[in-house]
Parts: C-alpha cells; structure tokens; sequence
C-alpha cells in the first residue's frame, strides 16, 4: 500500500510537471486527501520503502519540557547519533541522494563533510494554516502568468502543487507568524578565514498570516519588512525598509533606504533580483534573502518531480547560544561538526532564465522540503551554465509558533572559494522573537529617519 501511494504520486507529478501555471485549485475530491494519505500541507505521510525516511505522525507539537519563548530553541533530537559522516572519500557512495552543489563542495575541500542523522519529520504549522490550506486547495489560483496569487488566506495556497510557480509560492507564502524581530547576522570570511560580524537587526509584519484578512484585502502587501545594520561602525545606521507585494507585476515591491550621512530617505528600486544584498560582498543577490523572495518574472518554474536527498534539518546546533562563532565560522565552509543532515523527500523546481530577461543566473535548481516548502538547498549556474553556487539553509521548528524556517543561511560561491552565512544569531542575546508585534505605520518611509540612527 505504502508503495502504490507513492507510485500514485509520482503518476500526478509526471502528469502536470510540464504543465503551464494553473488557472484554478485542485477539487473537493482531491482536497480532501489533506490530512488522509498527505498531510495537512500535502506531503506524503508514509514514509519511504525502506524505512530511512519515517511515517509523518504530527510532527512537533509542543516545545520541550522547560523552554520559554525568548530562548534559544532547545534540541529536542539532542539525544540522537550520528548514523554516519559523508566525506571527500566516500561521496560518491551516497551520490544518487547528493544534489550538484553538495557533489561540487565535497570535490572543492577535503575538511567538508556531513554528518547524517535519524530522518525527524519534525515540521508542524498551527491548525489555522491547516485548515485554511484546505480551503486554499480549492480556491486559490495564480495569475498574471504565475507572478501573482489569487483567493487564498494564511495557509499555503497550492497544498497539491501542480507545477513549479505554485511551489515557489508555496515556499513565499509559507506562515512565519504575524510578525517578529530576529538578528540577521552575517559573516562573509575570505579565504583565510578572517571577517567582520555585519549585525543586522530584522522587524517583519505579515498582513497575509493575519486571521480573517485574505490576499484580496491586505492592499497587495505580503509583508513589510525593516533591516537596519547595527555594527560595524562604517555601516552602522543605514536603514532598509521594503513593502513586499504578492503581485508584483501588478504592484512591483516598494523600498527605501536611510543613510545616516544623508541624513534622507530615498527610493530604492535596486532593491529586487540579481543586485548585491545587504553588506554581502557580492557573494549574496537580493533575491537570495529567505533563499529566495521577490518577482518571479525572469525565470520559468518547471516542476521536475521528487526525490530523497541529503539536506540540512533540525540543525538546532548550530542555532545554540552555546556556540561561538570563531568555532563556527571558519575558511571555506561553516565547520561541519556543528550541522545536521537528514535523509528527506524534496519537491524539485528547474528555474530557467526566460527569453529577453536579465540575471546573473541562467538557471537554478530549488530543492524544497516536502513537509514545508521551506528551501532547503539551490544550485545556482552562471551564464554559460556552468554550476556557480550552492546554497543551503539549515532549518529548525520555532515550535512555539510553530513553524519550518531557516535558522543560517549560506551561499558558497564555488569559483573564488568565498562563502556568506547570515541569521548568525548565536552570541546575540536572544534569538528570533515573534513575540514582538508592530504596526504598517512603523514601517512607513516616513518613519526610516526617526529610526534611522547617526
């Protein structure tokens, strides 16, 4: 039984890989197969043929005994071994569940390595996302050739993902709560090792998670966003501000940015595709933040189908406030000893730059968890098409949400040998918190001077 619902899977996944983006939701009838053979957010509940990968039976439920919000998140696989380590020697043994950039990493330094763990299917949203990504199995449809998102409300809208832009959305869309603060920290080392720590301070306030309002009634606004750079002291107090849209080739996303020197807010439409982040040394596009977010008109999205891959999970280590990050950041590569891998099952995205569009990837791979089509893992080529980066973000459950999300991100350029990691909250004095509220009038362009700081 457990095999013919997967082969059932595959079959729907070879039907609509190549279709065009869809027009309307799935039907009632195969709505209803969430929280049956799927999940709740349309993952295969069994586990795989050869039991590595396990049956879904909740995920996460409650915090660990002991944990308050405001923590660092504790491990509650902390009692888990290592089933073995991938190394330089003995990839190719494991390569069938490898993806290019994991491939290309283990040819590129001989120290790197995973360290794979028992399979946790860990993720869990609150009931809210469950029922209302029911609800949007049958509702919800893209628009505006698949840049835009109509007739949903707080879940994910495409549940039963028929083609690559619908997943991607999946992924946009996923519920991060109604807002919060976290540190985006980063560290972008030479190939020495040495760097300087970029504090990046994040407030967020998502109108789409918020109970009762749907995308026809939050003003095109997905979520507003404020990045302000704390240290170091050459950057200290340049604001960034952005007004994330759902459609945006109907309403491109808005931004601005402070600078304390100038003493003045300015628009910012630079902010959106291939150029640099934030303080990134060209390591990190704009569209790379959240592995990926903003207008997805350069690329077409083709949904390839699933497999089980090696990714970065309830890598709740590397998160610690007990870790430092001299012992972390290190050349090359994050140091290994410090990540979780696990055997997982992934939605797979080709993106491909389309006819006439600009951007400095011809093409990425997304590799997206099944059980929240959070991002685990990209392949990024340049423009010859030759494999140019690797991403991966290592993921954790903030259970007290809950909710799948990244706890680091790292792009590893694999020409020059530099990589950047980013939400390097370790030493700072609390984690992410989403506890912390605002209001749209705090992220207003007119509030950036008063936060703005000299």
């Amino acid at each position: 039984m457990q095999i013919r619902k997967q082969k059932m899977i595959a079959v729907l996944i070879a039907l609509v890989a190549g279709s065009s983006a869809s027009l309307a939701g799935v039907s009632p009838e195969q709505a209803a197969r969430l929280g049956r053979d799927l999940t709740p957010v349309g993952a295969i509940k069994a586990g795989n043929s050869d039991g590595t990968i396990p049956e879904w039976t909740g995920g996460i439920t409650r915090p660990p005994e002991g944990y308050r919000p405001g923590e660092f998140h504790r491990d509650p696989f902390r009692g888990d071994k290592p089933l073995f380590a991938i190394t330089p020697q003995n990839f190719k043994d494991y390569q069938a569940k490898l993806n290019a950039g994991q491939v290309a990493m283990f040819g590129k330094y001989k120290d790197f390595k995973m360290i794979v763990y028992p399979s946790r299917r860990s993720g869990s949203f609150p009931q809210i996302v469950y029922d209302t990504s029911q609800k949007n199995a049958v509702t919800a449809k893209l628009v505006s050739d698949g840049d835009g998102v109509a007739g949903a409300a707080i879940g994910f809208p495409f549940p039963i993902p028929q083609n690559g832009n619908e997943l991607i959305w999946n992924h946009k869309l996923k519920y991060k709560s109604t807002g919060g603060m976290r540190w985006a920290n980063q560290a972008a080392p030479t190939a020495s090792g040495a760097y300087t720590l970029v504090r990046l301070r994040e407030e967020f306030l998502g109108p789409y998670y918020k109970p009762g309002n749907t995308i026809e009634n939050i003003n095109d606004v997905l979520l507003y966003f404020f990045q302000e750079v704390v240290s170091p002291a050459r950057l200290a107090g340049n604001v960034l501000l952005v007004h994330e849209t759902v459609n945006q080739t109907k309403t491109p996303r808005q931004a601005w940015v402070y600078n304390p020197g100038q003493r003045r807010v300015r628009r910012a439409p630079n902010i959106a595709y291939d150029n640099p982040g934030t303080a990134s040394d060209g390591l990190r596009t704009n569209d790379m933040t959240d592995m990926f977010n903003g207008a997805m008109d350069r690329f077409d999205f083709k949904l390839t189908g699933t497999r089980e891959m090696f990714i970065p999970y309830n890598d709740y280590l590397v998160h610690s406030g007990t870790v430092k990050l001299k012992d972390l950041v290190k050349p090359g590569h994050l140091n290994p000893n410090y990540m979780r891998y696990e055997l997982h099952r992934v939605w797979v995205v080709d993106a491909t730059l389309r006819p006439g569009k600009r951007h400095i990837n011809k093409r990425r791979t997304f590799y997206l968890d099944e059980d929240s089509y959070q991002i685990v893992a990209i392949d990024h080529y340049d423009s010859r098409g030759q494999l140019w980066r690797y991403s991966e973000a290592g993921s954790i459950n903030y259970y007290e949400v809950p909710t799948v999300w990244a706890t680091v991100e790292t792009h590893h350029d694999l020409q020059s040998g530099r990589y950047i990691s980013g939400l390097l909250d370790n030493e700072e004095a609390t984690p992410v918190n989403f506890g912390f509220q605002s209001t749209p009038e705090n992220f207003s362009p007119q509030s950036l001077r008063k936060r703005g700081i000299r």
